[in-house]
């Protein structure tokens, strides 16, 4: 039996019932409820550095008690936090406040740049017109989704930022270029579903992951991701991509494994590197198959690593597809085609 088949079978037969647990906890093994806790919120005793106050109509944040390391607070109706609310636990790593009512004028003073070990800080799902802060320079993961963010603050000095979610929010490219440049450890950005007409300028160079679906770009600066030497995933789908806007080795880069293109305007298939894993097109105007866009070259050892592939949606034919194209796509185990 493995540690989490068993960890569920202990805590069912330790009689605890009617809570949620997160499964993202850094320990997943619950029992007896622990002493040290708030009385209206639960700290499982086999994981006591743990609070969860989780759905239950809070209006505040409760009396949080020495020890606590990962505080939970989701799904309750808290519009305020006052700057002395975690004056208990300044060792505190994981604050969760998602779907919660928090407005930016009542988040006061430097609350969360007290907290030197905080790891992670959610703020999903409230209704926030900008960014936090300041925040402290252990932060590693910032959500801030599901809100009504057009602004953001400084994000100096966050050394070891790594994660950072933005998506549906109502942010525009200049908001995010003046705010992003010195995130020299961030790793993935989510900027999906916001006001994007134009690729911000200034995005960190270390960035391994870049989602911007469901914008408005409409245009591809030349050279633009040749900065970005070790981007692996690529999201564009649902932009306003045509042919003109898109620039020949746009996407061309040696380290890039997913490309998403879909639901765009292209009429011809984009030339990517022979790296490539997974390439989404569905829903454009693609009319022909270039095979030069996947292989400069066939060869015994001169081929494409496309594995998954998708042209569905488009004027494209099963009928059209040249006969080269299975040479170069021979390691391809998913090609959709009308």
């Amino acid at each position: 039996m493995n540690l989490c088949v068993l960890a569920l079978v202990l805590a069912l037969a330790s009689g605890v019932s009617g809570h949620y647990y997160d499964y993202d906890a850094p320990l997943f093994m619950y029992g007896q409820l622990s002493l040290n806790c708030a009385p209206e919120c639960s700290c499982p005793h086999n994981y006591p550095t743990a609070m969860y106050c989780d759905d239950l109509k809070l209006k505040s944040v409760p009396m949080v008690p020495p020890g606590i390391q990962y505080l939970y607070l989701r799904n309750n109706q808290i519009d305020h936090i006052d700057e002395k609310a975690f004056e208990n636990v300044t060792d505190l790593q994981w604050l969760i406040l998602d779907h919660n009512l928090l407005e930016n004028s009542k988040i006061k003073g430097k609350v969360f740049s007290k907290l030197k070990q905080l790891k992670k800080l959610h703020i999903n799902y409230n209704n926030l017109t900008e960014s936090v802060g300041p925040l402290p320079k252990s932060l590693q993961d910032l959500q801030l989704t599901n809100n009504k963010i057009s602004k953001l603050g400084s994000f100096e000095g966050l050394a070891n930022l790594t994660f950072l979610h933005l998506q549906y929010n109502q942010l525009k490219e200049d908001a995010v270029s003046a705010s992003l440049k010195g995130l020299k450890s961030l790793e993935y950005l989510d900027l999906s579903f916001n006001q994007i007409s134009k690729l911000p300028s200034g995005l960190p160079a270390s960035l391994l992951t870049l989602y911007l679906d469901s914008n408005k770009i409409s245009n591809i600066p030349d050279e633009y991701f040749k900065r970005f030497t070790g981007l692996q995933y690529l999201r564009l789908s649902h932009n306003q991509l045509a042919d003109s806007g898109v620039p020949g080795n746009s996407f061309n880069i040696s380290s890039l494994l997913e490309l998403d293109l879909s639901y765009n305007k292209l009429k011809s298939i984009p030339t990517v590197n022979e790296n490539l894993e997974n390439y989404y097109l569905e829903v454009n105007q693609l009319e022909k198959f270039e095979v030069k866009s996947f292989c400069k070259i066939l060869g015994p050892l001169s081929y494409s690593k496309i594995q998954h592939l998708r042209l569905d949606g488009n004027p494209l034919t099963q009928s059209s597809l040249p006969p080269d194209m299975y040479e170069c796509l021979r390691v391809a185990n998913e090609i959709t085609v009308n």
